[in-house]
């Protein structure tokens, strides 16, 4: 499985930034996005289910969207109202057959 993100960059607080996250195989498994900050554990931003359900970081909630395009094997974060805190390397994720699967990440700047 390859998982190539992209859309990161260098963003003001209060701005918003869309990844996207292609896949080399059928995106109907548990696709996720999560992020690592310097110094901390990588830790899950949004997830969708193989029938459409999501769930989000709690912090998170109301300013991130997770989605998908099946057809296209594409999956999105959007992220808004964006907050220096949010600064991280951003990874898309695929668990199937058990294992998870990652991508290379892409690095979000979030400048106050």
């Amino acid at each position: 499985v390859q998982l190539q993100a992209s859309g990161g960059g260098l963003v003001q607080a209060g701005g918003s930034l869309r990844l996207s996250c292609a896949a080399s195989r059928s995106i109907s498994s548990i696709m996720g996005w999560y992020r690592q900050a310097p110094g901390k554990q990588r830790e899950l931003v949004a997830r969708i289910y193989g029938g459409g359900s999501t769930d989000y970081a709690d912090s998170l909630k109301g300013r991130f969207t997770i989605s998908r395009d099946i057809a296209k094997r594409m999956v999105y974060l959007q992220m808004n109202s964006l907050k220096p805190e949010d600064t991280a390397v951003y990874y898309c994720n695929m668990y199937w057959w058990g294992r998870d699967h990652w991508g290379q990440g892409t690095q979000v700047t979030v400048s106050s």
